[in-house]
């Protein structure tokens, strides 16, 4: 009853609507990052302060809301008070001084990139006997060179490198997603291929 598929972990298997979301979602989502990506590659500089601009706003909507359920739920509470003012503080330095906001960025950037490349290696090795483990140890090789990239060149670099950097590496995100949802498919047509036969 529980085995769809034999190249799945067990965990897909029980849940096959997951998989048929993942298979959707994928492909929209991997359609979006690779566009996001070429425009990034093409325009890094817009593409540098369009990324401030998002981190930016999102920690100045955070603060407010961190404020207003700090005064909701206990006003005497420092520390949701002092979450909120350094949160509306960070995204109010970003937005006032950009070239320092993106040079502080590029330092997140850094870490991200990192972070994405550990995780990278992990998927790709935990699908190694797949067809398709190898574009994410691509994209997690990838992730790897550009976090060391951005830190060689950091802050003088930062308007482009974060822009280059951030389009880069969405354009190689959306590539592997995009060939997670057409594995999955190719997987699915393998079974369907089989009960007919």
């Amino acid at each position: 009853m529980w085995n769809w598929n034999n190249n799945l972990s067990p965990e897909m298997n029980i849940n096959k609507n997951l998989v048929d979301n993942f298979k959707k979602y994928a492909k929209i989502s991997g359609t979006a990052f690779i566009v996001l990506g070429i425009a990034g590659i093409v325009f890094p500089t817009f593409m540098s302060f369009t990324t401030l601009a998002f981190v930016a706003y999102l920690m100045l909507f955070a603060g407010i809301s961190a404020a207003w359920l700090t005064w909701q739920s206990n006003k005497n509470d420092w520390a949701g008070w002092l979450k909120s003012f350094l949160l509306i503080m960070v995204g109010s330095f970003m937005i006032f001084y950009p070239m320092q906001g993106i040079a502080a960025l590029g330092l997140l950037f850094a870490i991200y990139f990192f972070t994405d490349a550990f995780a990278g290696f992990g998927l790709a090795f935990s699908l190694k006997p797949q067809k398709t483990w190898w574009l994410w140890l691509v994209n997690a090789i990838t992730s790897l060179a550009l976090g060391v990239i951005f830190v060689v060149g950091w802050p003088f670099s930062s308007i482009f490198m974060v822009g280059l950097l951030v389009g880069i590496s969405l354009l190689f995100d959306g590539i592997a997603l995009l060939s997670g949802g057409a594995f999955l498919d190719e997987i699915e047509k393998d079974k369907n291929d089989k009960n007919e036969e």
